[in-house]
């Protein structure tokens, strides 16, 4: 089953942005989008930081059953796995 996590993160660089992880497969797809009319753009490599928050949220749910266990122990064994970048979609020829 797919594990959608997100939350809010600031840089003097960039800004505010939204970061997403899509964890399924045993995979992590991380993405951020900056500002309401933007779309979504690869992010990474992650940070340590970024991790942590990571395994921060997902340990928050799971004394609510919204995650097991096990698939808690697979998104903590994902920290040494190295991390893949969402495939960019092109729009396709208009008629």
């Amino acid at each position: 089953m797919a594990m959608e996590f997100g939350w809010w993160d600031k840089t003097p660089e960039d800004g505010k942005y939204q970061i997403c992880v899509r964890v399924h497969g045993g995979n992590a797809v991380w993405t951020r989008k900056q500002g309401h009319h933007t779309s979504w753009e690869p992010y990474g490599p992650p940070t340590e930081a970024d991790w942590d928050k990571l395994i921060y949220e997902a340990n928050r749910r799971v004394p609510r059953r919204l995650i097991s266990p096990k698939q808690f122990a697979e998104i903590e064994g994902l920290r040494n796995k190295p991390t893949l970048l969402p495939r960019v979609s092109k729009p396709g020829p208009t008629r």
